[in-house]
């Protein structure tokens, strides 16, 4: 997760599939890890966060849910540039760092087929990433994600 999301923050001059690429990536491990210290060690998760002021680990906490919402649809129910807003030059190629691209505003997803309890878990991340990830820099959230997870990690092994 670390080398990932660091190459991404780094990058500059990649095309706009190479782009969209690193970013899916970049999701994928940061959820990845998440789940993971959510599963095998809550408590250590649950203390890390509680150590954040209650704005900052709501954001945190809407981030990471945010992103559990790009990973779940982007690829299946959604394209990468559904989300993703690359910056681009008048010729139509990437400029800049792929950390400057932003997240995009999608719609609210259908939720008929999923049962109730599934549309509210949908419905409650689809509105996290409205909130913390729409409009924001891939950077704003990574920057946001990654600092808590590797605290989380970090304590997770020191206590393991």
């Amino acid at each position: 997760m670390r080398e990932t999301t660091g190459r991404l923050l780094e990058a500059a001059g990649w095309d706009i599939p190479h782009g969209f690429a690193a970013i899916t990536e970049a999701v994928w491990w940061v959820t990845m890890v998440d789940a993971t210290l959510v599963r095998y060690r809550p408590d250590n998760y649950g203390s890390v966060l509680a150590g954040f002021g209650g704005g900052r680990r709501a954001a945190i906490e809407a981030t990471l849910s945010g992103l559990r919402f790009v990973r779940n649809r982007m690829g299946y129910l959604a394209d990468h540039d559904d989300f993703i807003r690359p910056q681009v030059t008048d010729a139509g190629t990437a400029r800049g760092r792929i950390a400057e691209w932003t997240w995009r505003a999608v719609r609210k997803p259908g939720l008929a087929s999923l049962p109730a309890r599934g549309q509210e878990w949908e419905l409650a991340r689809f509105r996290d990433y409205r909130s913390e990830l729409a409009g924001h820099t891939i950077e704003d959230t990574f920057s946001r994600a990654v600092p808590f997870l590797m605290s989380a990690a970090g304590t997770s092994l020191s206590r393991a």
